[in-house]
């Protein structure tokens, strides 16, 4: 099973893509949509748009894993990433593919297996998970990997 994990955000989108087979998991792809920063948040959404659709062509995952909005503080980033959220959800809904959504605990919970842990654990995880020692990639990419082993550990305990 082909696994897309997304990582929201309107600055910097984060995508995993991993092959998720009898409890294991192996790394296909990661890394960031390019996205304008010209401050036109209709050129943001479309190229966030433009990539998802691109991905989920390119790569025909059976599942779409994104993380789901949590409470933020500041209520402007919210409404933006919320944004970002639906636009990807679209491109998701558009090509087919079902969708899973993960609270950022839960993610963490599912790699390392505490729900508080922090971006250095889970990239370690990632890694150890993904027996890739050498991966390299910022943060977005790796919390997009980690929604992608999530979902991958989630939906394999439901196909037991």
């Amino acid at each position: 099973m082909i696994i897309l994990g997304m990582d929201p955000g309107t600055e910097r989108v984060g995508y995993g893509i991993i092959q998720s087979s009898g409890g294991n998991a192996a790394l296909v792809m990661a890394g960031v949509l390019e996205v304008p920063h010209n401050g036109d948040k209709a050129e943001v959404l479309e190229a966030i748009h433009a990539g998802i659709a691109k991905l989920c062509k390119e790569h025909r995952p059976d599942v779409f894993a994104i993380e789901k909005l949590f409470f933020s503080k500041n209520r402007k980033t919210a409404l933006a990433v919320a944004e970002a959220r639906g636009v990807m959800l679209m491109a998701a809904r558009e090509a087919g593919i079902p969708i899973q959504e993960y609270s950022p605990n839960e993610v963490k919970l599912a790699v390392t297996g505490y729900g508080g842990a922090d971006k250095k654990a889970v990239l370690k995880m990632v890694r150890l998970i993904l027996q890739a020692p050498e991966l390299e990639v910022i943060d977005d990419a790796s919390d997009a990997l980690a929604i992608a082993l999530a979902a991958g550990q989630n939906l394999g305990q439901k196909g037991s």
